[in-house]
C-alpha cells in the first residue's frame, strides 16, 4: 500500500521534471538565438561605422576630384594632384596574374592529396607543407623575392624582353626584376595555400559513389576527374578562387618590396607598376593631413569596393553553379 501511494507522485515529479528541462532548453535556445541575431547586427553596424568612417575621410578628395579621380594618372602630391589609375590597374593586373598561376597549380596539388596518386603517408604531409605557407609572414616571402626569386628569374626575364619584344606583354628594354611579373608569382606563392586547402577539402567530401560509379562506367581516372570531379566541385573551387583573389587584393607587404612602385601604365609584365595597398603602407605615415590625406583614404575607400565586389560576385556566382547543379 505504502508503494502505491508514493508511485502517482513520483510520476507527477517526473512529469514535472520534463516540464522544466524543455522550458529550460527553449529559452537557452532563445538565448542562443539573441546571441547570434545581437552578433550579426553587431557586425553589421561594425561594417557602416567602418565605410562611414572611410567615406569622411576620404570627403576632401571626393569633392575635389568626383569620379575623374578613377581615371587620372597623375599623382603629384606638391601640386596636389592626384589620380588613381596607376594603382588601380597595378592591384587589379598583379591579382589576376597571380590567380592565373595559382589556380593551376592549387588545383594540381589539391588532386595530387586529395587523390590516390601518391601513398597516404605522403599526402597528408605534403598538404600540410604547403598550407604552411600561409603561416609565413609576408615580410619574409618579400625579402625571399627580393634575395632569391629575382635573381633566379630575371635572366628569364631578360630573355623574353630579348626574343619576345613583339609582344606588348614582354616589351621591355631591360628588365629589372623589380616587375609586375614577379610581384604576381608572389601573390600567387602567397594565396596558394588558400587555392590548393579549399580545393582538396572540396575534393575529399565529394561522395566515393561518384568515382566508383564512374570508373564502373568504362571511364579512366583523368576522365573521372574532369567530367565528374571538378564539375561537381566547381563550386567550392570558384569561391576558393575568389577567396585567393581577396586576398591578393589586399596583400602589401611582399608586393610593395618586388613590384617595383612605378606610376607608369605599362601592358608589359617586365615593366613596374604600383598597388593601392603599397602605396598606402609607402605614404600615408608621412601624409599632410588635408588634400594628401584624403587621395590616400579615397584609395582605401576604392580597395574597399573591389575586395566587396569580389566577395558579393563569388556568392552569386557560386549559387548560380548550385543552381544548374540542381
Amino acid at each position: 500500500m505504502a508503494n502505491s501511494s508514493v508511485q502517482p507522485n513520483s510520476a507527477v515529479d517526473g512529469k514535472l521534471d520534463i516540464f522544466a528541462q524543455d522550458a529550460k532548453n527553449i529559452w537557452l535556445e532563445k538565448g542562443f538565438k539573441w546571441l547570434v541575431h545581437g552578433f550579426a547586427i553587431f557586425v553589421a553596424i561594425l561594417f557602416l561605422w567602418m565605410v562611414y568612417i572611410i567615406f569622411q575621410q576620404a570627403k576632401p578628395a571626393i569633392d575635389k576630384f568626383g569620379l575623374g579621380f578613377l581615371w587620372s594618372q597623375e599623382w603629384n602630391i606638391e601640386a596636389e594632384i592626384y589620380g588613381a589609375l596607376p594603382y588601380i590597374y597595378g592591384t587589379l593586373a598583379s591579382s589576376l596574374l597571380a590567380i592565373l598561376i595559382a589556380v593551376p597549380v592549387g588545383l594540381a596539388i589539391a588532386l595530387v592529396t586529395s587523390e590516390d596518386f601518391l601513398p597516404s603517408y605522403v599526402r597528408s604531409p605534403a598538404a600540410f607543407m604547403v598550407e604552411l605557407i600561409a603561416a609565413i609572414p609576408s615580410v619574409i616571402i618579400g625579402l625571399w623575392g627580393v634575395y632569391i626569386l629575382i635573381p633566379v628569374i630575371l635572366p628569364l626575364q631578360t630573355w623574353l624582353s630579348a626574343n619576345f619584344k613583339w609582344i606588348p606583354l614582354f616589351n621591355t628594354d631591360s628588365p629589372s626584376g623589380d616587375n609586375l611579373l614577379t610581384a604576381g608569382i608572389i601573390l600567387a606563392i602567397m594565396i596558394l595555400p588558400i587555392m590548393a586547402a579549399i580545393s582538396r577539402d572540396v575534393l575529399l567530401v565529394i561522395p566515393k559513389h561518384y568515382r566508383s560509379g564512374s570508373m564502373a562506367l568504362g571511364a579512366t581516372r583523368w576522365e573521372t576527374i574532369f567530367r565528374v570531379l571538378l564539375p561537381t566541385g566547381l563550386p567550392g573551387i570558384v569561391g576558393a578562387t575568389m577567396l585567393a583573389l581577396g586576398r591578393a587584393l589586399g596583400e602589401t607587404v611582399a608586393v610593395t618590396m618586388v613590384i617595383g612602385n612605378s606610376l607608369f601604365i605599362s601592358a608589359s609584365l617586365l615593366d613596374g607598376s604600383y598597388t593601392i595597398p603599397a602605396v598606402l603602407a609607402n605614404e600615408f605615415p608621412e601624409a599632410e593631413i588635408g588634400l594628401h590625406t584624403g587621395a590616400l583614404t579615397y584609395l582605401a575607400l576604392i580597395l574597399f569596393v573591389i575586395t566587396l565586389a569580389v566577395n558579393i560576385g563569388a556568392v552569386v556566382l557560386v549559387q548560380l553553379l548550385n543552381r544548374k547543379k540542381k
